[in-house]
């Protein structure tokens, strides 16, 4: 959820695609990326929500992100990122997406990338409740083997309690193909925030 201070590669195309499974409930994300340009990264795809019982629901973003420098090994690099979420109704859950939002990424590579730190802060405006909020996330990634990695960062916005995620993330075929799972939940929230999710992330080197 916290994001990083990174684009696509120039020229090519990624899929970042999870299911996030709660206790009455599960949700699917797929976010296809391009970077035509080389410095701006288009985000177009959507979720799914469906609670036990009852119809599923799909949001849909679009997202546009640019740098304003890059990041570099034992360097930091930050940028700017802006979307919208339309959905049909509101959805309760640790996504930190109001119909309307922006945030500035920031990251810091230490020890020659093995960890490299994540904060996002940002605003939204959620359009059902005309609420404007402070949104938040901090994060950590820690190489901890050329193919793993191990991921954790909490998350939220400044009217409700944050949420916690961590996990793994495992490269299948290196700079191309990777697998991850994590578990996560809001702090001192009931057992219906609490899930676990699985992802998968496909990220050519070139497709244009």
């Amino acid at each position: 959820m916290t994001d990083d201070a990174r684009l696509t590669t120039a020229g090519s195309c990624q899929l970042e695609s999870w299911t996030r499974v709660y206790k009455n409930s599960q949700e699917q994300w797929a976010l296809p990326a391009c970077n035509p340009t080389g410095n701006f990264e288009i985000t177009a795809g959507g979720g799914r929500f469906k609670k036990t019982g009852e119809p599923g629901i799909n949001d849909y973003v679009l997202q546009g992100k640019t740098l304003f420098r890059e990041l570099n090994t034992n360097g930091y690099g930050w940028g700017l990122a802006v979307g919208q979420v339309n959905h049909p109704s509101v959805i309760l859950g640790p996504n930190s997406l109001g119909n309307t939002y922006a945030y500035i990424p920031l990251s810091i590579s230490t020890l020659n990338d093995k960890v490299i730190y994540h904060t996002n802060v940002g605003w939204m405006r959620d359009k059902s409740t005309n609420e404007h909020r402070m949104t938040y996330g901090f994060g950590a990634e820690i190489q901890t083997s050329e193919r793993m990695m191990l991921i954790a960062e909490t998350f939220g916005d400044h009217k409700a309690k944050p949420y916690w995620q961590t996990g793994a993330r495992y490269s299948l075929i290196p700079n191309l193909l990777q697998i991850d799972t994590t578990i996560g939940q809001q702090y001192n929230g009931s057992s219906n925030t609490r899930w676990i999710s699985f992802g998968l992330r496909y990220i050519p080197e070139s497709i244009f």
